[in-house]
């Protein structure tokens, strides 16, 4: 397969998913989406069906990603490649936890993560639109207890505002983690692991 051949479209707006495909050395062209200005995907409903559970959230939501990713390419003509997509969410007591709102969303989040050990679940779904196929990556991630100025201060740097959970893991939030299970790409928002095998079965060289 070509350098040419061997690419793929990214459909996320997130910089840390093209900063992770850059270190193993994707080579992809980002599909983006109607967008709000908090860069949800307006071709993609998030909001969580009733009484679902976060697995089955967080690889739906993955997965209409890249099928209206295809869909898209199909309106533009444009050249088909593979499209990637991902989605994280955070869980806690039984809660699918999102991006926050607003500033004191996040510093509500922020409250209810503090001193707790909450899972961050990441799904990678891939479509040629023949075929797709999808992966989850589950991890725990401990926050140390936190103080009400420490909340405020990271909440006006204003990096909580388009994270999942209210915080980056990646970021200043390193400082308030006590120990992660599981896979710290995932975590960022693109597991490396699944993303690779994902990649492998599409026949995408690495």
């Amino acid at each position: 397969m070509s350098n040419l051949q061997a690419r793929i479209y990214l459909a996320s707006r997130s910089p840390r998913r093209r900063e992770l495909l850059r270190q193993i050395g994707v080579h992809f062209d980002l599909l983006v989406f109607r967008g709000t200005e908090r860069g949800a995907d307006a071709d993609v409903d998030e909001t969580p069906l009733p009484d679902e559970n976060v697995e089955h959230y967080v690889e739906r939501v993955a997965l209409t990603k890249a099928q209206a990713g295809c869909r898209r390419l199909q309106w533009r003509t444009l050249p088909q490649h593979p499209v990637l997509s991902a989605d994280t969410t955070l869980e806690l007591d039984g809660e699918i936890i999102g991006k926050p709102a607003d500033a004191a969303d996040a510093a509500a989040i922020l409250r209810r993560l503090s001193g707790r050990t909450h899972r961050v679940l990441t799904a990678v779904a891939i479509s040629d639109g023949a075929r797709t196929r999808s992966s989850i990556s589950t991890s725990e991630v401990r926050f140390r207890a936190l103080t009400d100025a420490e909340i405020r201060h990271y909440v006006a740097s204003g990096e909580p505002m388009d994270k999942a959970g209210a915080y980056g893991i990646q970021g200043r939030a390193a400082i308030f983690i006590e120990e992660i299970r599981g896979s710290y790409t995932g975590i960022m928002g693109l597991p490396l692991y699944e993303t690779a095998q994902l990649l492998d079965a599409f026949g995408h060289p690495l």
